[in-house]
């Protein structure tokens, strides 16, 4: 696995674009990889999305409660709450490295969102607190190709 700093990442903060459901954030002002190396995994190209997606997440002012939460029926994500509403969010993070399996609507399906509300549930009854609103987000990330590298925030999915 390759650290930030061998891919040339710095920690900073992403800049947040229009206000409401959803937040496209473009090029974040920490400078990202011209390219992808070649030998890099899909599970290593994920880890790398799913740390800007968390970078993005606490920029907004979110605190990420667990990462990779487990169990026998699948994995979430990223688990966080928004202190300004109490809400807790569940985020499910597509990273990219070109446009061959479609866009961010294309990897949410309605199924896949039906299994994060199971496994959200499954969270959440092993859990001592309870929060007033509970959310569904997707953060898309979209690293390497030709254009500019893209972050997507879709807020309230599901």
């Amino acid at each position: 696995m390759w650290t930030e700093h061998e891919l040339g990442i710095t920690n900073g903060n992403s800049g947040v674009g229009a206000a409401g459901r959803k937040v496209h954030v473009g090029v974040p002002p920490h400078p990202w990889p011209m390219t992808i190396p070649e030998s890099a995994t899909r599970a290593q190209i994920g880890a790398l999305g799913e740390e800007l997606a968390v970078d993005h997440l606490t920029a907004l002012g979110m605190q990420v409660l667990a990462r990779n939460w487990r169990c026998r029926y699948g994995e979430l994500d990223v688990i966080a709450t928004d202190p300004s509403d109490r809400t807790l969010v569940f985020v499910e993070v597509k990273t990219r490295t070109g446009d061959g399996f479609g866009g961010l609507p294309e990897a949410v399906t309605a199924r896949k969102v039906q299994r994060i509300r199971r496994l959200a549930a499954l969270w959440l009854a092993g859990q001592d607190e309870h929060w007033p609103a509970l959310r569904i987000d997707v953060v898309g990330v979209r690293l390497g190709g030709s254009r500019s590298r893209e972050l997507t925030h879709l807020k309230g999915v599901g």
